[in-house]
């Protein structure tokens, strides 16, 4: 058990949690490369603030989330089965990601995840 961040502020809800909440949100806010103590994790989602909401910035919001979670199915992390993600438009400027996790203990748990965009 960990505790658990809350994904709207970044802080902790005072709470724990036995899910990969936690893991999956810090694996899509974190920009790939600056985690000093591990260079890879993180995703380019922060590289889509610029871009406009069409369907290839949603086809890349896809990808770059796939890329940064793929860890968590890794057989040398295995924390869980499946990962998908779907994109939609969410309000004007922000694209929202739907990640729907399978655990480990076939827990299937959804997060959604929004992302900036111009």
């Amino acid at each position: 058990m960990e505790r658990l961040i809350d994904p709207t502020t970044g802080d902790y809800t005072g709470t724990s949690t036995t899910t990969l909440a936690n893991a999956v949100y810090l694996r899509l806010v974190i920009p790939l490369g600056s985690y000093w103590a591990n260079p890879s994790l993180g995703s380019k989602l922060h590289l889509l603030r610029r871009e406009k909401d069409v369907t290839r910035v949603h086809t890349l919001a896809r990808q770059y989330a796939e890329e940064a979670l793929a860890p968590l199915t890794a057989d040398t992390d295995g924390r869980a089965k499946s990962i998908t993600v779907e994109t939609f438009s969410g309000e004007k400027g922000w694209l929202l990601l739907l990640v729907t996790v399978i655990q480990a203990n076939d827990e299937r748990i959804t997060f959604k995840h929004p992302v900036r965009v111009a």
